[in-house]
């Protein structure tokens, strides 16, 4: 199968305008142009299939477009990532080749971010790259309702999930944090007030806002103590369901732990039942009306 580049005579958007002629596959379609390119090494097929994936792959590139890399450059690498998938994706597993190609499309936008970035200098080893691409999605799951420094247990979870020492977490923590500063931020190491709360204007009442402040404070509180109270999985999946400002899909999470989507639809439900049941009982509701599962 042959790269899609753009090359140096053909600008971005004629490049798209030629692939997304291709339109969107139907499953039996799908499955059938991967057969025909797996089998017999069909060239039509290949370029169908890659055609009617330009979309996601312009989708996931986009995300990259802050590195400061040419656009073009990005779509080319996402390419390469999408014809790996279409290589190795099993039809008969029962999902889209979406679902599966978008992880193989980030790994090679972002391996190519990493060796052509000056803004990722700080990423000069394998444990740095894992740190530099998966500390904050990860910082998200172990301690979601923080945006301060990590925790000496949410250091030690990661570490132990990406196979690198602690103190390269710490390290690389730091970093990516002095490159943002948030209003979300703690004032001071252990405090619950954040710097956002301290925003008051002199118009407003601020008895009022601190007050406001307060039950805020004690709400992710209270939530992230509920949170402990699920197992890993569940944490997870409740994190990148109800907590992201874009929400994972059922298919996505699936796909990422070999489950089906109402096993997935399962698992998050039990949770957030878990969830109400502690939130009700810290906060003396009466909880009978919606007990946990065991």
């Amino acid at each position: 199968m042959q790269t899609p580049v753009i090359g140096p005579d053909e600008n971005l958007g004629r490049h798209l305008r030629r692939l997304l002629k291709y339109p969107m596959l139907d499953a039996a379609t799908e499955a059938d142009l991967v057969r025909r390119w797996q089998q017999h090494r069909d060239v039509r097929a290949s370029e169908q299939l890659v055609g009617s994936y330009q979309r996601l792959v312009v989708k996931m590139a986009s995300d990259y477009r802050a590195y400061g890399l040419p656009f073009a450059d990005l779509v080319s690498e996402g390419n390469v990532g999408l014809m790996q998938a279409v290589e190795r994706f099993e039809v008969d597993r029962g999902f889209r080749l979406a679902t599966y190609a978008m992880w193989w499309i980030r790994a090679a936008i972002t391996d190519y971010v990493v060796r052509s970035s000056s803004l990722v200098r700080l990423v000069t080893n394998e444990h740095r790259k894992k740190l530099f691409f998966n500390l904050r999605r990860l910082k998200a799951k172990y301690q979601p309702l923080e945006d301060a420094a990590l925790s000496p247990e949410a250091t030690a979870a990661i570490a132990r999930e990406l196979g690198v020492p602690e103190a390269e977490v710490a390290i690389m923590d730091q970093r990516l944090s002095h490159r943002d500063v948030s209003v979300n931020a703690g004032v001071g190491g252990d405090s619950e007030v954040e710097w956002q709360d301290l925003l008051i204007s002199e118009g407003d009442d601020q008895e009022k806002q601190v007050i406001e402040a307060d039950e805020h404070s004690k709400r992710r509180a209270l939530l992230r103590d509920a949170l402990q109270q699920l197992d890993t999985r569940e944490r997870h999946i409740i994190v990148e369901r109800k907590l992201r400002e874009e929400p994972a899909k059922l298919a996505e999470l699936s796909a990422y732990y070999g489950l089906s989507r109402e096993r997935v639809r399962q698992i998050e439900a039990r949770a957030v039942a878990k969830l109400r049941h502690f939130m009700q009982t810290a906060t003396g509701a009466d909880p009978s009306s919606g007990a946990a599962p065991a």
